[in-house]
């Protein structure tokens, strides 16, 4: 099946992601030869369903600014607080590391929060990076990730579908994921990491970033009756490209949405995620942490007064987005159908995952 990114030029570009129906693998925790790459996926559905409950997810960065050494910088602290615009360009970047195992040279932590008495019903790993920057990174390790569960051992989890892969505007972009549907059904709630991600560390224009995020969707009949969807891709966008799902929703209907990026440059505005219900006006998302024309801003944020934890839990992420956002009155009374654009005018960005939920008619 199909996997994620999408490239997004310096030059204004508009387009709209593919929702093509697609169904996904099986569990990929055993060991298995490296997945194919490609250069160009069209997004496409990975998974849908109609049941009580929701989505969930984990996500954290895998590099940062270096704080020690002879390379650090000063201006790094404030960066990562996001108390000072910056950019991974300006910076040279080295992992980020928190398991203290000496076998891994990157690992970071995140909580999923899956609903006491909720049932996973699906869950997809998703990982990448930048693999050219002050070092060259060999692409053969792009589609394969440790993994550990609350409490457990890491175990190697190998991408089950095309791996996205593309050198562009300076950079060495890859997305790969796989289906870990037995290991978070098994495990539920609480901190997982994700180690050895493949990134490259040190400096360029381009700029090192990285990250994962863990999508899980579950089934809780104690929530209302929800339409489920997930899709990943990996290619430019094009002018008029795309499709309109339809997901017919009540009058007073709420829902989330989620979007998972790369190298989106915090400050540098021209980017928005548009949602349009049926023949109405369209909306651009915002919240406090994604301005509407910065959503590709280094952050990874969600609705709620208490956010997931994570280690670390920098603010900006200089460059790795994972963010959901709370449709409120995007969803407008009488739409049937949802259109969803991500725009760029500046940044060279990937989209890598979008999700969303939405309350169903009964």
């Amino acid at each position: 099946m199909r996997n994620s990114l999408r490239p997004l030029l310096r030059r204004a570009t508009v387009g709209v992601l593919t929702l093509a129906t697609i169904w996904a693998p099986g569990d990929a925790l055993a060991s298995a030869p490296p997945s194919p790459e490609a250069e160009r996926l069209a997004f496409a559905q990975r998974y849908k369903a109609l049941q009580h409950g929701g989505i969930v997810r984990a996500a954290n960065t895998s590099i940062s600014c270096r704080t020690t050494g002879e390379l650090a910088a000063p201006t790094c602290p404030a960066a990562r607080t996001g108390g000072r615009t910056a950019v991974n360009g300006d910076f040279n970047m080295f992992y980020v590391d928190v398991d203290r195992d000496p076998n891994t040279y990157n690992s970071s932590r995140a909580e999923l929060r899956v609903p006491e008495g909720a049932r996973v019903t699906y869950a997809r790993l998703y990982w990448g990076g930048n693999l050219r920057v002050g070092e060259q990174k060999p692409p053969k390790d792009n589609g394969r990730v440790l993994v550990a569960e609350p409490g457990g051992a890491y175990k190697a989890v190998l991408a089950d579908t095309v791996v996205g892969h593309r050198v562009a505007q300076g950079a060495d972009a890859f997305q790969a994921s796989a289906d870990v549907t037995k290991l978070v059904r098994a495990s539920g709630s609480g901190r997982y990491t994700v180690a050895q991600v493949n990134v490259a560390m040190g400096k360029s224009v381009a700029g090192a970033w990285g990250g994962w995020t863990l999508v899980a969707a579950y089934e809780n009949p104690k929530e209302p009756l929800r339409h489920l969807a997930l899709w990943d891709g990996f290619d430019t966008l094009k002018a008029g490209l795309g499709r309109k799902l339809r997901l017919p929703f009540p009058k007073k209907a709420t829902g989330r949405l989620g979007l998972v990026a790369y190298d989106g440059d915090r400050g540098r505005t021209g980017d928005s995620l548009i949602l349009s219900t049926g023949r109405r006006a369209s909306t651009v998302l915002t919240d406090t942490a994604n301005p509407r024309a910065d959503v590709l801003n280094s952050t990874i944020s969600e609705p709620g007064a208490v956010a997931a934890a994570r280690v670390p839990s920098y603010p900006n992420t200089l460059g790795y987005d994972s963010d959901v956002f709370d449709l409120g009155m995007a969803l407008r009374p009488g739409g049937d159908q949802l259109a969803l654009r991500l725009v760029s005018q500046r940044d060279a960005a990937w989209a890598g995952a979008l999700f969303v939920t939405v309350d169903a008619k009964k």
